[in-house]
């Protein structure tokens, strides 16, 4: 029984489906009229530079930090669509109240924000696949699903370079399923393409980067390469799940506290602050970092009543484990394009 309640509590600690987003449901009052998202609506974008939304919160400790707004940042956010009853329809509804406020009060505030130091943030609403999706691979519905999730985040960074632009460096950012369709954009509009000569740097995370994906876009080597590649996964020691056994190490990854591939593990000294649940709190040293299998493996991470944290799978603290270090890499990597 204490057990099943220090779970209980855990949950109620980190899960990022809590019903507070329940209370900014009023704030998502508008229905498209075709069902399909419109870009020239500042409604369709989970963050824009021509509106305030959570995206431009910053942690208290931060806020004394001198801001630039240089270059833009395209982020794809990950599933928020999680609910258990769905129906047979495996996309979101873009105009969903419920699945709008948790987007803009989860990934947006605890994942996009991480880039507003140094850019402008473009995140746009999607009819995004349900999480169950994932697991049904190769079925052609399922193909559908992903398929219409891209063609609505094709068109928005299409309205995205056509309108608002205007020859700005770029920063391409996806977690999750965000970095699934962030991989087809890189190959439809960077790839052998001449937007390329703009694309300061993209970080794919929390999806798998094939070797044999991408022809020219490379992984980056250090902390100052532009025109590349950063993506990880993070998992505790040792630790594979079920459903990705069979990759055997078949994809690329970076450290994010070297921003390397060295497969050196690094201690948590090299951490500069983790932005977890408390958001104005920086946690510090939180965690080291070492790549394995094709995998970033982490001990358990050091906040107050980590002992609680059972999961071995920290999937959705990929960006917020290592948030200033990524950070102050956004900044590196667009100084040093500047430079270029």
């Amino acid at each position: 029984m204490r057990f099943r309640f220090l779970s209980c509590l855990v949950v109620i600690i980190f899960c990022s489906c809590s019903d507070k987003y329940l209370a900014f449901r009023s704030h998502y009052q508008f229905k498209s009229s075709d069902g399909k998202p419109d870009y020239s609506g500042l409604n369709y974008w989970a963050a824009h530079p021509l509106k305030w939304d959570p995206s431009d919160s910053v942690p208290e400790p931060l806020r004394n930090e001198i801001r630039d707004s240089s270059v833009d940042v395209f982020f794809l956010h990950p599933t928020t669509f999680t609910k258990r009853k769905f129906g047979d329809i495996p996309n979101a509804s873009v105009d969903d109240a419920y699945i709008n406020a948790k987007t803009d009060y989860s990934t947006i505030l605890y994942q996009a924000s991480v880039f507003n130091n140094q850019c402008r943030i473009f995140s746009p609403r999607y009819r995004q696949v349900h999480i169950s999706t994932f697991f049904k691979q190769g079925k052609e519905n399922t193909v559908k699903a992903f398929d219409l999730a891209y063609e609505d985040l094709k068109a928005s960074f299409e309205y995205y370079l056509k309108y608002w632009n205007n020859g700005r460096p770029i920063i391409i950012a996806g977690h999750s399923q965000g970095a699934m369709m962030a991989e087809r954009l890189l190959k439809d509009f960077f790839e052998n393409k001449p937007l390329n000569a703009k694309l300061v740097a993209a970080y794919v995370i929390g999806w798998p980067v094939p070797k044999k994906y991408f022809s020219s876009l490379k992984m980056c080597n250090d902390s100052l390469q532009t025109g590349c590649i950063c993506s990880w996964r993070t998992l505790r020691n040792g630790y594979i799940p079920y459903f990705l056994k069979d990759e055997k190490g078949n994809s690329f990854v970076t450290n994010p506290l070297t921003w390397t591939a060295s497969d050196e593990y690094v201690s948590r000294k090299s951490n500069k602050g983790s932005v977890l649940t408390h958001f104005n709190k920086i946690y510090r040293h939180t965690t080291g970092a070492g790549i394995g299998n094709g995998f970033l493996y982490v001990k358990n991470p050091k906040f107050p009543w980590s002992f609680l944290y059972f999961t071995r799978n920290y999937h959705i603290a990929d960006i917020n484990l290592f948030y200033i270090n990524l950070r102050e890499n956004i900044r590196q990597r667009i100084n040093a394009y500047w430079k270029k």
